[in-house]
């Protein structure tokens, strides 16, 4: 064990870790959740890039010597790298604005340099936490911009899957695209579309989220960096704010920009909102298609029975045979989630008062971990569920053949009210309405095939515009 000391007293740490007395404090401080901010690895890259920033500015403007500079670099640089990650132990939950995730980084970044120089861990008189690392720094200007760039960093997977997710859809939609079949409104029959247009509304669906989701993103590149406790830039050089963002912009390879209003940067949180917003949306409509999905799959005797979902795994411990469609039930589970996220998100954001917002570690791992469980549940969709659904084409033409709903397209022809009756007969009876519709003299044979043949039923359409999105399958 070794000694370290703080305001509040002596604490007695593993000779071995890397954090300290402040740490150690918060461990016992916040048995909350279990997860740790280990388990955010974007955070803690963000975090090592925004310290890296901070020792070069500090260096260039002469307030940190070039020596203490390098070693705190050099730290940076192998945590960024990925080494030291379980050196995280705080709980993710925590109270203080993330002044804890602060103190566990400036110590373990100063630990791993003070072993770099030869020195013993916890030798603070060379190389100190609070003096050197976490120099011209604050909790209220570090974490929320450590924060953005992980979220950044872990948007950028989890919007390649839902982009793969959309390619998957468009493969299917394409393959399907003469498959007729019986659209539904309500629950109940409508008119008659392709299996191939259905799933490239899908596709569509998913753009459109991954748009909003951009967007969000755009909005993240807005830092308060420099500003430090309340947005005053208190305790920084001339220059710094400058020069910090220069070599953020380097360290991180991110487009970064300072906020305009520093003071009202630091105490707002409504980028994280936004974000928070066009996640749920995301994951509701992944949600949407994959009841979608469970629904044309249903059955398969007694169901709707269109599509046959691939099958992984038996669906039953007493019914022998049976087979559940249990990867869009997974996705919906995780749009659950992602839901009562965005509500933790909105309170959170709502609830800051003045200067600052207390509860950004909330609303950091709930956007971290929504943004996680989206990537792989759109990975999970696409590999486990999409690439492999087929066509049921046999059930599918029956349906469409005993549908009343393609006296719709004959609308034109006879009129609303004739079309009414036309259908009224054929529920009625069981009668086909093409040959009802002759028998009356209300077409010729030759007048109701010309309407009635399927390029015409699904308004002409084949999905060949879905090719126009076309994205890279990750790993591919």
């Amino acid at each position: 064990m070794r000694s370290e000391n703080d305001s509040l007293g002596t604490v007695e740490v593993p000779e071995e870790v890397y954090w300290g007395v402040h740490t150690a404090r918060a461990v016992e401080n916040f048995p909350i959740s279990g997860a740790t901010v280990s388990q955010h690895p974007e955070l803690i890259r963000g975090f090592a890039m925004v310290k890296q920033a901070a020792a070069r500015a500090n260096r260039d403007l002469g307030v940190l010597d070039a020596d203490r500079a390098g070693l705190i670099e050099s730290a940076c640089q192998r945590v960024i790298a990925g080494e030291h990650h379980d050196q995280f132990p705080i709980d993710v939950v925590q109270g203080g604005a993330g002044t804890s995730t602060n103190m566990n980084v400036n110590e373990v970044l100063t630990n791993i340099a003070l072993e770099e120089a030869g020195r013993s861990k916890g030798d603070y008189t060379y190389l100190s936490p609070l003096d050197h690392t976490n120099k011209s720094q604050s909790t209220n200007d570090t974490y929320p911009t450590a924060v953005k760039i992980a979220l950044i960093l872990a948007a950028g997977p989890m919007l390649e899957e839902l982009a793969a997710l959309g390619t998957a859809f468009e493969d299917k939609a394409l393959e399907f695209g003469d498959v007729l079949k019986v659209g539904r409104t309500q629950l109940q029959d409508a008119v008659p579309m392709t299996l191939g247009q259905e799933f490239a509304g899908f596709a569509t669906t998913l753009r459109g989220d991954r748009d909003r989701i951009r967007e969000a993103i755009a909005q993240l590149r807005e830092v308060n960096l420099g500003g430090t406790a309340i947005g005053t830039g208190i305790n920084t050089p001339a220059g710094y704010t400058t020069a910090v963002l220069e070599h953020l912009r380097a360290v991180s390879d991110l487009d970064l920009v300072g906020a305009a209003d520093l003071v009202s940067a630091t105490s707002d949180t409504g980028p994280f909102l936004t974000l928070s917003a066009a996640l749920k949306r995301a994951a509701v409509s992944l949600s949407k298609i994959s009841n979608d999905l469970r629904l044309l799959s249903s059955g398969p005797q007694a169901g709707v029975g269109e599509i046959s979902l691939p099958a992984r795994q038996a669906g039953s411990s007493i019914m022998p045979g049976k087979v559940n469609p249990v990867i869009p039930e997974v996705v919906s589970q995780v749009a659950y989630a992602v839901a009562g996220a965005d509500t933790t998100v909105t309170m959170a954001v709502e609830s800051g008062q003045l200067q600052l917002n207390p509860f950004e570690p909330i609303i950091a791992h709930s956007l971290l971990q929504a943004a996680t469980w989206l990537r792989q549940a759109a990975w999970t969709l696409r590999v486990h569920c999409v690439t492999g659904i087929a066509a049921n084409s046999s059930r599918l033409e029956r349906m469409v053949a005993a549908s009343v709903g393609v006296v719709t397209a004959l609308i034109p022809d006879i009129g609303y009210s004739s079309a009414a009756t036309i259908a009224k007969t054929a529920l009625a009876s069981g009668r086909d309405v093409a040959d009802l519709v002759v028998e009356n003299g209300l077409l010729s044979r030759e007048q109701v095939e010309r309407r009635l043949v399927p390029a015409a039923l699904a308004g002409g359409a084949r999905p060949e515009n879905v090719t126009k999105d076309r994205a890279p399958v990750p790993g591919s």
